[in-house]
């Protein structure tokens, strides 16, 4: 019996992006130990099947919190905002779970032992978006001489979710955390902090980004005691793209030591001539190589 599995999530318009994800998990030996399970949330009959043969589960996604209809018509995706803080009710069977986004693929299982790792002892494993070569961190609206006008992704999410501007300004400068790779344990006091404030966010705030808001309470103001990982464990190329290995044939970070990218991250999409290429593989962009050259390439897997 498996007792640590792996949860993604997509609609039909992401299945590329979840087989890739499934496709770079299975290449790995060490997988055949790691179950790989789905939340279907509008996925077609034959790309059902298509994974049916690759992973261990697939259970359809629901909405766990009540959501007013009018906010999510047409948007069964949105479910990963909501059904991502209940995975134990889905997938009863496990001890730990590490959720990875579908715009996302593994390239380098040293990530995944340390999130099954960092999530013992109750606590959540995840990552911060902040580190080494990150420029902005949050916007600022210059008004007249020393007056300015401060705007950060977590106080724009909880003035709009009315959780309290106490609670809000708590969170302004905390460094935000990226809900898109994860872990917890089974018996973690961290779903029913998750849970709980994600059923305030989801009152008065967007569906989008609730679910994230919702996480940053429960670390920021809950204190739910955290393993903050390196960004390896979750490169966000929309930040900072990574840097290529020639040799090894891999991406690295782009600052010394340039450890290799473990969870390569395509959150908000790379972009080229009006095009994403989350949507299309075939995009390749501009890259620099440890050895100062640049290469064009695609940050999609084994592309």
């Amino acid at each position: 019996m498996k007792k640590n599995v792996i949860v993604s999530l997509a609609d039909s318009n992401y299945f590329p992006l979840l087989n890739e994800l499934v496709d770079s998990i299975k290449s790995f030996e060490e997988s055949k130990k790691v179950a790989i399970c789905i939340l279907d949330a509008g996925l077609k009959d034959d790309q059902k099947n298509i994974l049916l043969g690759k992973v261990d589960e697939i259970k359809s996604a629901e909405w766990d919190i009540e959501v007013p209809g009018y906010k999510v018509k047409g948007k069964e995706w949105l479910k990963s905002q909501v059904s991502r803080a209940f995975l134990p009710k889905y997938f009863p069977n496990y001890e730990k779970y590490l959720w990875i986004d579908c715009d996302a693929w593994v390239n380098d299982w040293n990530c995944i032992k340390l999130y099954f790792k960092a999530c013992e002892n109750g606590k959540l494993g995840i990552t911060q978006t902040i580190g080494p070569g990150y420029k902005i961190t949050s916007k600022v609206s210059w008004l007249f001489g020393k007056l300015a006008l401060i705007k950060s992704q977590n106080f724009k999410h909880a003035v709009k979710s009315k959780i309290g501007y106490d609670k809000a300004r708590k969170l302004a400068f905390a460094p935000h955390i990226n809900i898109g790779v994860f872990s917890l344990e089974k018996n973690s006091k961290g779903w029913s902090f998750w849970q709980n404030n994600l059923a305030k966010t989801l009152k008065a705030g967007n569906i989008f980004g609730s679910e994230g808001l919702a996480i940053n309470m429960s670390v920021y103001i809950d204190d739910l005691e955290t393993e903050f990982l390196p960004l390896n464990c979750n490169w966000i190329t929309s930040n900072l793209l990574p840097k290529y290995d020639e040799q090894q044939k891999t991406f690295v970070e782009p600052y010394l030591p340039n450890y290799k990218i473990g969870i390569m991250h395509l959150a908000a999409g790379i972009w080229k001539d009006g095009k994403d290429m989350r949507v299309d593989k075939n995009i390749k962009i501009e890259i620099e190589t440890l050895n100062n050259n640049k290469i064009l390439k695609s940050l999609r897997y084994n592309n």
